[in-house]
C-alpha cells in the first residue's frame, strides 16, 4: 500500500518563537502559566556549504541537563539525556513534523508498504555522509538493523528493556517471538524490511532516537556491543562514548558532566546558526535557574515550580510541551501482600491526584486515569475511576489482610524528568496520603546517577516505587505497549490475557478498531491495577533572551541546528 505522507520529498521546519514571560510572580506561586509559542514555517533543508564560518560568526549554544546521559549509543539508550545528546549527532530513517509530530521523511524521502504491512521498501537519500566520511546507503541500514537484531545478551543486561525489543519484541535469539526478520539491500539507495507480521506503529517508532544510523566502521572499530567501561555504573563500549551518526553535529568531547559538539561541515540539512553546543550537567533545578539568570547556560529543561517563580520575576523565557508522558506509582507484586488486588485497590483509592498536582506540576498537568495521553485518541470513558477515599482504602486494606509490614518505597533524588520535575515532592506527598490510608511507608531514595531505573526495573524488596513514561513516538503501543506488554520484573506482574491483546492491538490496521482495542487494554489495566497513573505532567523549558527560536516537541524531537540566537546574524541559504 503506497502511503501518500511519506511521499514528500521535503520537510518544513516548524519553529517556536520565544516570548518573555514578565510580571507572573504572583501567577505562579502554585502554578505556572506559561508563554503560549508562535509557529512559523522556514525553508526546507538544503545541502549545507562545506565552507568553515569565521571566527566572528561563531555561536555556542549551552545548555543545563538535568542528569549525565548514560551512553551515547541510542541503540543501547533508555533515557532522556542520553537521547537528547544523540539526536544532535545521529539520525534515522523517519523524522518527526514539528507540527504534529507525525512521521516525515529524513533520511529515507520515501516509502512504501507492502504485503499487508510485513514488507517495507524505503528509498533513501543518496546525498548523506556519516561524520566518518564514509557513505550512507542501504548497506548501511542493514548493518543498524542487523546489529539491533543481534544484540547480546551480554549488551542488554543491566539495562530495562530496550527500545528494539519494544518494538520488534525480540532479538536472534527468540526468534520464535521476535517481528523482525530481515533487511535487504536492494539497490544503493533502497532497503526492503521484513516483518513477521504487521507493526502498524513501525514508521511512527522508526523516528524514535533509539532507531537513528550509525556508521558501521565505527560501529566495528568502537566494538560497539562489548561493554569495556562504565560511566555512572552502566556499561558502555568504546563506540557509545564516541558515536558517528549523519546529524548536524559531531562529538568532539565527553568529558565527566561536559559534552561539547560542533557542527559538521558535511551535513545535508540545514545548517542553522549553532556552531558549537555545549550540554553541561547541572542536576537540581533552582542551580540551572541560576545558571540560566547569571548566563552561565542559554537554556535548560524541566522547570520546576519553585524555580519557574524566580525566573518569571527575571523577566526570562518559557516554552511548554504538550503532555506526552505519564508519571506512575509502581507496585512490586513480588513482595507480599502486593499481589492481592483488594491492596492495590486500597492504593488506588487513597491517593488524592489533585492534591498531589497542586503547587508541585506546572499549570495544565492532567490526573491521569489511564496510561495513554490524550493526544492518542483513546477513549477513557471504560477505565474505572478510583476515587479519593480514605475510609474506603483503609477498608480494603484491612480485608486484603494486610498486617502493617514496612512497605519500601523507592523514589530517585537529584534528577528532574518531564513527567517528574521534584521526585522528592512528590514522594513526601504519595507517603502522606498512603500513610493516612494505614500504609506503613519505609522510604527509600537512590541517586538517579546510581541507576535509580535499573534498580526498581529488577526484581528486589521494593513494594512501591516511583518512576514514569515519555512518549518517543505517535502510538499507544509507545505506552501500553513498553510498560505492560510482557512480564516485567518492574511490576511482577503477570497476564498472559492482557499481553495476548497487546500483541493484537499492535498489529491491526489504523482505524476505530484498533483505537477500540487499546481502549479495552486501557480498561483491563485499570481493573486489576499492576500500576497506578498519576499524572500527565506538562513539562517545559526556560530560554535566555539571546535564544529567539526553539524547535519544541512533545517527543522532545529537538535538534539544534533549528536553533535561532539574537545576538548571530542569519547565514544565507547555501547555493546548489
Amino acid at each position: 500500500m503506497n502511503n501518500p505522507a511519506a511521499r514528500r520529498t521535503s520537510h518544513g521546519r516548524a519553529t517556536h518563537g520565544v516570548t518573555r514571560v514578565a510580571t507572573m510572580a504572583v501567577a505562579l506561586v502554585s502554578a505556572v502559566s506559561l508563554a503560549s509559542c508562535t509557529v512559523g514555517q522556514v525553508p526546507p533543508p538544503q545541502p549545507a556549504t562545506t565552507t568553515a564560518p569565521a571566527a566572528s560568526e561563531a555561536a555556542t549554544f549551552t545548555f543545563g541537563t538535568a542528569a549525565h546521559p548514560r551512553t551515547l549509543d541510542p541503540a543501547l539508550a533508555n533515557d532522556t539525556e542520553s537521547y537528547r545528546v544523540s539526536q544532535q549527532i545521529l539520525q534515522g530513517l523517519v523524522g518527526v513534523d514539528p507540527l504534529t509530530s507525525e512521521p516525515t521523511p529524513l533520511l529515507a524521502e520515501s516509502w512504501d508498504e507492502n504485503d499487508d504491512g510485513r514488507s517495507y521498501e524505503f528509498t533513501l537519500r543518496d546525498d548523506v555522509v556519516f561524520h566518518d566520511g564514509e557513505p550512507f546507503d542501504a548497506a548501511a541500514v542493514c548493518a543498524n538493523f542487523d546489529r539491533w537484531y543481534t544484540l547480546p545478551e551480554s549488551a542488554r543486561a543491566g539495562t530495562s528493556r530496550l527500545p528494539f525489543e519494544n518494538v520488534f519484541k525480540g532479538y536472534s535469539d527468540t526468534p520464535e517471538v521476535s517481528l523482525y526478520e530481515g533487511c535487504t539491500a536492494t539497490s544503493a539507495h533502497t532497503v526492503d524490511l521484513q516483518l513477521t507480521s504487521r507493526i502498524t506503529g513501525l514508521v511512527p517508532a522508526l523516528a524514535a532516537p533509539a532507531f537513528a544510523m550509525s556508521s558501521p566502521a565505527a560501529l566495528e572499530a568502537g566494538a560497539a556491543d562489548e561493554l569495556t567501561g562504565t560511566r555512572d555504573g552502566a556499561g558502555i563500549s568504546r563506540y557509545g562514548q564516541a558515536p558517528v551518526g549523519t546529524g548536524p553535529f559531531r562529538l568532539v568531547s565527553w568529558e565527566e558532566g561536559d559534552v561539547e559538539l560542533a557542527f559538521f561541515d558535511g551535513y545535508w540539512g540545514e545548517r542553522g546558526e549553532v556552531d558549537r553546543v555545549v550540554f553541561t550537567t547541572i542536576a537540581s533545578p533552582d542551580s540551572r535557574a541560576r545558571a540560566l539568570a547569571s548566563g552561565r547556560i542559554d537554556g535548560y529543561d524541566f522547570v520546576s515550580v519553585d524555580s519557574a517563580v524566580d525566573l518569571a520575576r527575571n523577566g526570562l523565557q518559557f516554552l511548554q510541551r504538550d503532555p506526552y508522558s505519564v508519571l506512575y506509582l509502581g507496585m512490586n507484586q513480588g513482595f507480599p501482600g502486593v499481589d492481592d488486588p483488594l491492596f492495590r485497590e486500597a492504593v488506588a483509592h487513597a491517593i488524592d491526584k489533585s492534591a498531589l498536582i497542586d503547587g508541585r506540576f506546572l499549570n495544565g498537568t492532567k490526573p491521569a486515569r489511564q496510561f495513554i495521553p490524550e493526544k492518542l485518541g483513546v477513549s477513557n470513558e471504560s477505565v474505572t475511576a478510583y476515587s479519593y477515599d480514605v475510609d474506603l482504602a483503609k477498608d480494603l486494606l484491612e480485608r486484603s489482610g494486610y498486617d502493617g509490614r514496612e512497605l519500601p518505597f523507592y523514589y530517585p533524588r537529584n534528577v528532574s524528568r518531564a513527567y517528574l520535575p521534584s521526585p522528592e515532592k512528590a514522594y513526601a506527598e504519595l507517603s502522606r496520603q498512603l500513610t493516612e490510608a494505614g500504609f506503613n511507608i519505609k522510604p527509600v531514595p537512590v541517586e538517579w546517577s546510581e541507576g535509580y531505573v535499573e534498580t526498581v526495573q529488577q526484581s528486589g524488596d521494593r513494594a512501591f516505587h516511583l518512576l514514569g513514561w515519555s512518549g518517543s513516538y505517535q502510538d499507544p503501543d509507545n505506552f501500553v505497549g513498553a510498560l505492560f506488554g510482557m512480564y516485567s520484573e518492574e511490576f511482577a506482574y503477570e497476564d498472559p490475557q492482557l499481553f495476548s491483546k497487546i500483541n493484537r492491538a499492535r498489529g491491526l490496521p489504523a482505524g476505530e478498531d484498533r483505537t477500540a482495542a487499546y481502549a479495552d487494554i486501557s480498561a483491563q489495566i485499570s481493573d486489576r491495577i499492576p500500576a497506578v497513573p498519576l499524572a500527565f505532567p506538562i513539562s517545559a523549558l526556560a530560554m535566555s533572551p539571546r535564544v529567539t527560536t526553539y524547535p519544541v516537541s512533545p517527543v522532545m524531537n529537538e535538534v539544534f541546528n533549528r536553533i535561532d540566537l539574537a545576538d548571530v546574524e542569519p547565514r544565507p541559504a547555501p547555493s546548489g
